[in-house]
């Protein structure tokens, strides 16, 4: 009797089991088997394919955007969140940008004169600081340009100057 139960019961377990080894052993469990496979791939060449495009944008030596690629290859999905932890900060076009307006910034700033008594910032042609109302250059006696200190002829109408001032302080 005791026999009689325990084949009931193996058999009654088996048929519980059947239809999920059924579900595996049929067509549908393998085109989905093969569709996830599909895009499990897909998903790789394309994560591989994105460290390749990102790391031609933020590296500049060929050598390293190779290795950066064989990363995002190898190991498959683990390997482009490697990259991304250990990728340049930023993409070379921006620090192209920002090495113009740095410089673009230095010769600004170079460029602006300021006045010797009060810092404001004058025009090179100015006479007088409009400011302070200091003398900064002479004009010419002739074509009233402004004109450096050290000019022994003023260079628009070939006037002699005479002879070499001193910038003065003060009001006037």
């Amino acid at each position: 009797m005791l026999s009689f139960l325990l084949a009931q019961t193996t058999t009654e377990d088996s048929d519980v089991f059947q239809g999920v080894r059924d579900f595996f052993d049929s067509q549908t469990w393998d085109v989905i088997k093969n569709v996830v496979l599909f895009f499990a791939i897909a998903f790789w060449l394309a994560t591989a394919y994105w460290v390749y495009k990102d790391a031609r944008r933020r590296i500049d030596d060929p050598w390293l955007i190779a290795i950066a690629v064989a990363l995002g290859i190898f190991p498959p999905f683990l390997g482009p969140i490697i990259y991304l932890f250990f990728r340049p900060p930023e993409y070379l076009d921006d620090i192209r940008e920002r090495e113009l307006e740095i410089k673009a910034m230095e010769d600004s700033i170079g460029r602006k004169e300021r006045c010797p008594v009060c810092r404001a910032t004058i025009d090179e042609g100015y006479l007088a600081c409009p400011i302070c109302t200091t003398k900064l250059k002479d004009s010419c006696r002739r074509c009233h340009r402004s004109l450096e200190p050290l000019w022994q002829i003023c260079p628009y109408c070939e006037t002699p100057v005479d002879a070499p001032r001193a910038v003065e302080s003060g009001n006037h």
